[in-house]
């Protein structure tokens, strides 16, 4: 059997990721058995490329009002972290090396908390980050809500933001205990607010105007 690639496509709740067939014969390896080392090969091609677990999900290139929402919350958030010395905001691509993951995940906003236990190295973000944010597309929310929140929960992620941009809503999860539990759902004219970067609160309309 041909290796496959997984390229993610606009989703229905009923189905899974698309795959098409390899184009080399001993390369890529087969899903579920890709590696740091194969990972490492993959071009840079405007593609985002994250190996979950041996799988490689690959999206192109994120939309307009993607990366508007994702500005806007990363300089929100940037700016509060710094005004009050609570840590560090990253905006994607970044590197997220999770606990017991061999290869890296790249999150929309990550908040680094100062005096938690993720690190920053020149390669990227070492732990579990204290807050990260995913921002859904027709063509990632299978990856974000079925691969990537479980990967966050299972790892120690203290809070995870869910932002749809279509539906103009922010989903806000944080750990109770091992499982993560809705803190809030917000929409146009509320505002959303975080447990782990003590004190944030935006309005969803600042978000996603």
């Amino acid at each position: 059997m041909n290796p496959v690639l997984v390229k993610e496509k606009a989703q229905t709740p009923e189905r899974t990721p698309v795959v098409e067939p390899a184009m080399v014969n001993d390369w890529p390896p087969p899903q579920g058995q890709w590696t740091y080392e194969d990972w490492l090969k993959l071009p840079d091609d405007g593609w985002q490329y994250e190996v979950i677990k041996g799988v490689l999900y690959m999206v192109p290139a994120p939309s307009p009002d993607h990366q508007r929402a994702s500005r806007n919350l990363e300089f929100a958030m940037w700016r509060f972290a710094k005004e009050h010395d609570l840590g560090e905001v990253f905006y994607a691509p970044i590197d997220v090396y999770l606990p017991g993951q061999e290869t890296p995940v790249q999150p929309d906003v990550v908040f680094v908390a100062k005096g938690g236990s993720a690190t920053v190295s020149d390669r990227g973000i070492e732990g579990a980050p204290a807050l990260v944010v995913e921002i859904l597309s027709p063509r990632t929310w299978w990856r974000d809500r079925r691969v990537k929140t479980p990967l966050y929960e299972e790892t120690g992620v203290q809070e995870l933001w869910l932002l749809d941009a279509n539906a103009r809503t922010v989903e806000v999860y944080g750990l109770k205990g091992q499982t993560y539990a809705l803190l809030g759902q917000w929409g146009p004219g509320e505002q959303a607010r975080s447990q782990a970067l003590k004190g944030f609160v935006i309005d969803v309309d600042e978000i996603m105007p």
